[in-house]
């Protein structure tokens, strides 16, 4: 059994692929670490009638961000049945991924060596117990007995912001460059030191003695002692042919900015003003979009495709029209930053409500808004049920991608061949989507505008850019491009106040919770917020968060969020805070202890918020809400 190998080495749930452990990203498992591998090396073979996830608003956006090759979004390689059977097939069906870094230490002896020199071994043979899984040091000097000593990884890797990730050459590090002068394949040795003085890790070769501690590579002065970026990138196999001018940087294994997601998300939403047959069309548009003619659908319909007896009270005549104003949408040539937020927008704050389906329903309570809270909501809705798709594009590494830029940063790609698919996940649950009066928010602009306050969080937003700015932009760079406006502070601040304080009341967990912020643009202002669970299991459709857009639960909620926005235990130091020169955070009175939440409930990983703009803690003349409901 020992030689017996395993592919199962542990698991995520697929909304990790979205935003922490996608593709190229390191995954530390409990005894080493893996990368995922590109999709190139996914397989959907072994699992029989799996479907794609259906959007076409989202699969239409990824078009518009360069990708005109991809067909489908697919949910991730699994098969159910591992419990039962996990040495089956379903135990060989999932993400691949590959050992990384390829160097390691032994946890005894500390000689350091690359996986490939056969000085460590892999045993992984308890196929219930995948998380034991694990590499030792075959021949360790220092373990004369027993279990042979476990091996993890070597803790440092090199990145660029052009994506690439590569194995620190210690061989070379440790000799200056040079070949060893004692041996051809030297032994080398890792040794933690410890201190509080940063890392002490000193480097040391068994054959001609040579040693080299790694804190000479950190930090500025470093950081020109490290070699050129090969252009390696580790997820797919192979390297820019091209190589790479990007600066390499050290990083530590388990580094956060080793990798961040490139994500589009849309909510199955019903196009505003489309007919039932318009929207059954887009639904099931995998079924009509290889059709050329009406002959194909006279086919399919008569062949009896189970998409098809949706359409059974729709002539082929009018069905066909409507294929083909879906096709004349989906033709778009444009690129760029694709707007998936107002089409949203326009169903919330429609006068009549859509009729509800299986993937969305909204309910407005008849008497309105309460009466306690008019002068601070215009509109309430109730999200019933609702459905949101999130697809992976790409991701970057040491710089995170700017969600209305996505040029600003360079993207690695997903696979080494053209995409024809990317990986989805898809989450269904309920929220409550507020509407703020538009003429309290025009007026709340022209008393900020000009304010000391918002020109430091303007000056601070364009050194943030500049300091930030890593990839490829077209013309001059302009470090005010997609300034997110002062509107979306208020509603940004006030949605994060509320999760806080629903998150309280409704049974739900702040990280459970999501949001989608609706601030629009000059052109087209917007001002909504929609609080939502965003899980993958039943604690998104438990019905609390629906229950507190009720009059009551809501004037209480609001009321609490408000008067608890006006201190915290952090004041005067937070209540003070503001991103003067040359600091580049992007928020103000603003911490964990009041403001921040998790990451995947931000949209924004806590940036651009500010307490000062919702409620009065310093100038009453800059709160959205000088007074309590």
């Amino acid at each position: 059994m020992a030689s017996k190998h395993f592919r199962r080495v542990g698991s995520v749930r697929p909304s990790h692929l979205m935003f922490t452990t996608g593709v190229g990203a390191l995954v530390d498992l409990p005894n080493f670490s893996v990368l995922v591998r590109g999709l190139d090396d996914w397989s959907y073979t072994g699992i029989p009638d799996w479907e794609p996830i259906v959007e076409p608003r989202l699969l239409a956006a990824v078009h518009r961000m360069g990708e005109r090759d991809v067909q489908e979004l697919r949910p991730a390689p699994w098969l159910d049945g591992v419990d039962q059977d996990p040495s089956g097939q379903a135990g060989r069906v999932g993400v691949p991924v590959t050992p990384f870094p390829t160097w390691l230490r032994c946890t005894v002896c500390n000689e350091l060596a690359p996986i490939e020199s056969k000085v460590f071994g892999f045993e992984n043979t308890k196929a219930r117990k995948p998380h034991e899984a694990r590499f030792f040091h075959s021949n360790c000097p220092r373990k004369k007995s027993g279990r042979k000593p476990l091996a993890v990884a070597a803790r440092f890797v090199l990145a660029c912001t052009a994506g690439h990730l590569d194995d620190f050459p210690y061989l070379q590090y440790v000799h200056h460059g040079l070949a060893c002068p004692s041996a051809t394949h030297p032994r080398l040795q890792m040794e933690d030191r410890g201190g509080n003085l940063g890392a002490n890790v000193e480097i040391r070769c068994l054959r001609c003695g040579q040693r080299r501690n790694m804190r000479e590579v950190f930090g500025q002065r470093g950081a020109e002692k490290l070699p050129r970026c090969r252009g390696r990138h580790a997820h797919l196999g192979e390297f820019d042919a091209e190589g790479c001018k990007a600066e390499a940087k050290l990083l530590v294994v388990g580094a956060s900015n080793q990798w961040f997601a490139q994500t589009l998300s849309a909510l199955a939403v019903p196009r505003a003003g489309a007919s039932e047959l318009q929207a059954k069309v887009e639904q099931h548009w995998s079924t009509f979009s290889m059709m050329e003619n009406t002959a194909m659908l006279r086919f399919a319909r008569s062949a009896n495709v189970p998409a098809m007896r949706e359409f059974e009270k729709w002539s082929d005549a009018e069905i066909w029209a409507a294929v083909e104003r879906h096709r004349a949408r989906q033709q778009d040539d444009g690129k760029g930053n694709p707007d998936l937020r107002t089409p949203e927008w326009e169903v919330f704050s429609a006068a009549e409500l859509p009729d509800p389906t299986d993937d969305f329903a909204l309910r407005r309570d008849p008497n309105g808004v309460p009466g306690q809270l008019k002068e601070h909501y215009a509109d309430v809705v109730q999200v019933e049920r609702l459905r949101e798709v999130r697809a992976l594009v790409g991701f970057t590494r040491l710089d995170a991608p700017d969600p209305l830029d996505p040029e600003l940063v360079t993207r690695a790609p997903l696979a080494k061949s053209k995409l024809t698919w990317v990986p989805a996940s898809e989450v269904r649950g309920e929220g409550i989507f507020l509407r703020l009066p538009e003429d309290l928010l025009v007026d709340w602009e022209q008393r900020v505008r000009d304010s000391d306050a918002m020109h430091e969080h303007m000056g601070a937003y364009a050194r943030f850019r500049q300091n930030r700015y890593s990839g490829r932009i077209s013309g001059p760079f302009d470090p005010m491009r997609h300034w997110p406006g002062a509107r979306y502070y208020a509603l940004h601040t006030l949605s994060h106040l509320l999760i806080r304080t629903i998150a309280l009341e409704c049974g739900y967990s702040p990280a459970s919770l999501a949001e989608r912020i609706y601030a629009g643009t000059e052109e087209n202002p917007q001002a909504g917020i929609l609080i939502y669970t965003a899980v993958p299991d039943a604690e998104g459709t438990l019905g609390g968060l629906v229950s507190l857009a009720e009059p009551e639960p809501l004037v209480r909620i609001t009321r609490r969020a408000l008067a608890e926005a006006r201190h915290c235990s952090s004041d005067p130091l937070c209540a003070e805070r503001l991103p003067s020169e040359p600091a580049d955070f992007l928020h103000g009175a603003a911490c964990h202890v009041c403001l921040f939440v998790s990451e995947t409930t931000c949209e924004r990983g806590n940036r651009f918020l500010d307490r000062r703009f919702v409620v009065p803690i310093d100038d009453p003349d800059l709160a959205l809400y000088p007074d309590l409901p």
